[in-house]
């Protein structure tokens, strides 16, 4: 069986050879790829702008975009039909394909990534390591935490005020040089998609742009939720603790601070999706408005096959609805939740319009083709480019992020861990 035939339904003139060649996990690469740009940008307004009513979640998010990070090629080695030569992409660079310039700036920014981290907790890992070398009777997990503590410090043991105000110099330097580096690790995936000349509904100069704006939106977006889901855990543990050691914040004291942070992190989470919006509709006028060759065929799809997913799924329930949730006065938590459950959905709407969409028509210009994605695997390529393997995919990233809570604090960094 050709790859594709098994999810692809045909309607019309179609040519044989024609499938749905890029299925979920193609949806899913640009869509992580976002998200690990957008948490970065961030956890930049803090260290590059000084917006320190964001300085709660800034730590936060960019651990959280480190654990992206690893992430964000695995859709493409399971969709890959030989994924172990994909090391040819990262063992020879050139700027002459855009996937091998992806290998140049993905290695970029996990470095840019990895050593703001380092900056950024290099006293901690310090002060840590000493304490627990001082500790008489330490178990078997505080001996690992010392001698991983006592490596990652890699010689550097001064933590004097002026070592550690170099530190933070560092780390702003390194959050200004990996903003743009961020916003090109994402942009390059439009980039792919609006430089296929042969596909009407991919091939537009504003493709990278929107890319960029969304994946800002859906980062600060999964920050936010993901922020919240924390806090709330967070606080049932310290809760728990408090009949043991009382001087722990209360309850409520950790509620008021998670107000805040929601509250202000959701203004620039506005800022963004009216961006995005913005540029989104901008092209769709674009595209109506000059009716090139291919517009009639465009105008189908847009407007008629998959008019639900793109204005009522994306546009409506995506966008709209958010949006007016964020901008009602006196936001909750709660309402900030759901407001951020539905902007998450509505950029990868945006995606699976894009990726699928934009293979739903025929290069004869006169049929169509269907995905259904495969929900119950019958073999290995049906669950890798099914509902089992996006989830797979999806979930990964969660719980890197909660083995590297237990490594590295994302809360204050004086409180015990």
């Amino acid at each position: 069986m050709l790859h594709g035939e098994a999810w692809t339904v045909k309607e019309l003139f179609v040519y044989p050879n024609e499938y749905i060649y890029w299925t979920i996990q193609i949806v899913m690469y640009p869509f992580l790829t976002g998200l690990v740009a957008g948490a970065f940008v961030l956890s930049s307004l803090y260290h590059v702008f000084g917006v320190t009513k964001l300085k709660e979640i800034a730590r936060f998010s960019l651990v959280f975009s480190f654990a992206l990070l690893p992430c964000a090629p695995m859709p493409l080695l399971l969709h890959l039909q030989q994924p172990q030569r994909n090391l040819n992409v990262l063992m020879t660079p050139h700027f002459t394909s855009a996937i091998a310039a992806f290998g140049i700036v993905f290695l970029t920014y996990g470095m840019i990534v990895a050593s703001e981290l380092w900056f950024v907790y290099r006293g901690y890992f310090v002060t840590t390591a000493r304490e627990l070398r001082l500790k008489p009777n330490r178990d078997l997990s505080e001996t690992f935490l010392m001698g991983l503590y006592s490596i990652l410090v890699m010689g550097a043991w001064d933590v004097s005020h002026h070592a550690l105000e170099q530190d933070e110099r560092a780390v702003k330097i390194l959050a200004a040089v990996g903003i743009p580096v961020a916003c090109f690790l994402h942009g390059y995936a439009g980039f792919i998609f609006g430089s296929v000349k042969a596909n009407a509904l991919w091939m537009t100069p504003l493709m990278p742009v929107i890319f960029i704006c969304s994946a800002v939106v859906s980062g600060i977006a999964l920050c936010i939720l993901t922020y919240v889901i924390t806090m709330e855990l967070r606080k049932l543990i310290i809760a728990w603790r408090r009949k043991e050691n009382p001087s722990l914040p209360s309850p409520g004291e950790l509620g008021g601070v998670e107000t805040q942070v929601v509250t202000m992190t959701s203004r620039y989470l506005i800022m963004f999706l009216i961006l995005a919006i913005t540029l989104e509709l901008l092209d769709l006028i674009f595209r109506g408005y000059t009716a090139v060759k291919s517009w009639d065929i465009l105008r189908s799809v847009i407007y008629g096959k998959d008019f639900t997913s793109i204005f009522i799924l994306q546009y409506g329930l995506g966008n709209l609805v958010p949006f007016i949730l964020f901008l009602l006065p006196g936001l909750t938590v709660r309402r900030a939740v759901a407001g951020t459950i539905l902007v998450l959905f509505g950029v990868f709407m945006m995606r699976w319009n894009v990726v699928i969409g934009g293979q739903a028509f025929s290069a004869s210009f006169a049929g169509f083709m269907h995905y259904h994605m495969p929900i119950w695997p019958h073999d290995m390529e049906t669950f890798k480019e099914g509902l089992f393997g996006a989830l797979m995919v999806g979930s990964i990233p969660f719980a890197l992020f909660w083995l590297l809570s237990r490594i590295l604090p994302i809360f204050d960094l004086n409180e015990p861990h």
